[in-house]
């Protein structure tokens, strides 16, 4: 059987201004990209995310991001590599708490927007990102573009890296994504999305912005979790890959 890794953003509110139903997409996804302070998230949130995952059997995972709430972590921010190390090293630390204090564990580190982006593409901001993460804790697991600088320095580090796609997110014809300042680069709707994600899974192809087809290879699927079709997508992804005899399961244990 077929088993994939269906994951979300999610943890994304900042104190009174909530983000997303992270209740609904905890009962679908298998993992957690829990913000960790940085882009959104504050400390209340991370842990009451940690402890409904835990519920759940959801895996955690510690959403890093450059340090900008105001941008919600979509602008790039100038910094040397020392200072994302160490700005890794806080958001990594304080996640891996609220986890152990939510009765499980942080499992993997998916970076967010900008830093996502431009570590995919920067071997030296991914080497800064992923010395950051083996320095806390190298059992691990980086979760990014496949190809990418970010899963070239996790291999060099002796991480585990771990290949992600996009359910939501149109590709161009060299395999990265879209800007979101591209009309047509979020795509919305379900059952489009569903049948979309059934192709990556079970073919490895995915039909690229201009409409040419590439290749696509994925350990995990990611849902946005602040789309506002996101519930909707993620409960028709499952539904659909569960009828086609792909089973849906964490790619990294949960205690």
């Amino acid at each position: 059987m077929t088993t994939i890794d269906l994951n979300s953003d999610l943890g994304e509110g900042y104190g009174a201004w909530p983000m997303g139903d992270d209740t609904a997409m905890l009962d679908v996804v298998s993992s957690a990209n829990i913000a960790c302070g940085a882009h959104a998230g504050d400390p209340v949130i991370m842990l009451a995310t940690a402890r409904a995952a835990a519920a759940r059997g959801v895996a955690v995972g510690a959403h890093v991001a450059y340090r900008d709430l105001a941008g919600f972590g979509r602008r790039p921010v100038h910094v040397t590599p020392d200072e994302l190390h160490a700005d890794v090293v806080h958001q990594l630390g304080a996640m891996t708490a609220a986890a152990h204090v939510a009765g499980t564990a942080v499992t993997y580190v998916k970076p967010h927007g900008a830093l996502y982006n431009t570590a995919c593409a920067d071997p030296v901001q991914a080497d800064a990102v992923v010395r950051a993460v083996a320095d806390v804790d190298p059992t691990l697991a980086i979760l990014a573009l496949p190809d990418s600088e970010l899963l070239r320095a996790a291999d060099r580090r002796g991480l585990r890296a771990v290949a992600e796609s996009f359910a939501d997110r149109a590709y161009e014809p060299d395999g990265s994504l879209v800007s979101r300042s591209t009309p047509g680069a979020v795509l919305h709707d379900p059952d489009q999305v569903a049948v979309r994600v059934l192709r990556m899974v079970t073919e490895g192809v995915a039909t690229a912005i201009d409409g040419s087809e590439i290749r696509v290879r994925a350990d995990s699927v990611c849902v946005h979790g602040d789309s506002p079709s996101a519930v909707a997508m993620a409960r028709a992804i499952r539904t659909l890959l569960t009828a086609q005899g792909v089973e849906i399961a964490p790619f990294a244990p949960t205690l």
